[in-house]
């Protein structure tokens, strides 16, 4: 897989990838706008599952475990311009505005398609990758300030995403993990985004589960995977990272292990054993 990234500042880059896919689990620190100048993306999330296209614009919060899968399409690679909103340059731009005191977070992704206003901000951007030097701070931020603008003109109610600076709270971890098993991320961000510690997490995990977060995940994400094969009739290749495996293999030896027959093998076996009953 090759991947370029090209940055104009450590908030503004174009990223490009040529290769078939390219699939990560994250959890952004910042808020991040991104622009699609070609290729899809396929986002998972606990509660919805976006697609994104060329033309698509949307805003990504932080703090939000994602399954993100970026696809060249039609010959041409994944590419897009990605604006990182930081907490520190979001705080300053609210000084200026008065807004409620108790905004209500609300965490979902906004999704703007060929909209001509954030198209012209992120279009003008282009030029500047190949310009040589160093790309002035100052204008990095007018066009930083300049998209939140934007932001905050096409949906008012933005601001309840991009002035909320609280870290998360200690939420109910049953809940959460039930939610969120399928991202395939370390345990301290799972802590830090149930408001605990490393050792807390776990502690809390072994208390309310009776195992370690390790083997309940494998087992959970196999659960999940048995479900798409055996009801819905996917592929192994349709199912395995979207469950949260990172390779075929693992997760073909696992499901084998677990269940007694390769995962390819399994809507064959249960058909198999219908027409014997």
């Amino acid at each position: 897989m090759e991947h370029i990234s090209k940055y104009l500042t450590k908030d503004i880059k174009l990223s490009s990838y040529e290769d078939k896919l390219f699939k990560s689990d994250l959890m952004f620190d910042d808020h991040m706008l991104v622009w699609f100048i070609s290729g899809e993306t396929k986002i998972i999330q606990a509660d919805a599952t976006f697609h994104f296209k060329t033309g698509d614009i949307f805003l990504i919060p932080r703090n939000q475990p994602a399954t993100i899968i970026n696809y060249p399409k039609n010959g041409l690679p994944h590419k897009t311009v990605v604006m990182h909103l930081t907490t520190e340059r979001l705080r300053k731009f609210y000084e200026k505005i008065d807004v409620r005191k108790k905004i209500q977070p609300e965490q979902k992704i906004y999704s703007f398609h060929n909209h001509p206003l954030l198209e012209s901000c992120l279009t003008s951007l282009i030029p500047y990758f190949n310009v040589e030097g160093e790309f002035p701070e100052s204008l990095a931020s007018l066009k930083i300030d300049e998209a939140i603008n934007i932001l905050r003109i096409i949906d008012p109610g933005v601001d309840r995403v991009l002035a909320n600076f609280d870290a998360p709270g200690k939420i109910d971890l049953v809940n959460f993990m039930q939610r969120n098993f399928m991202f395939n991320m370390s345990l301290e961000k799972l802590g830090y985004l149930t408001g605990r510690s490393l050792s807390t997490f776990n502690r809390d995990f072994k208390k309310l589960f009776n195992t370690t977060p390790q083997k309940w995940l494998i087992d959970k994400r196999l659960e999940l995977a048995y479900y798409h094969l055996a009801e819905k009739r996917k592929k192994p290749t349709e199912v395995y990272l979207e469950v949260g495996f990172e390779d075929l293999s693992h997760f073909s030896f696992v499901f084998k292990k677990k269940y007694g027959v390769s995962p390819n093998r399994l809507p064959s076996n249960l058909l198999i054993y219908a027409k014997s009953l």
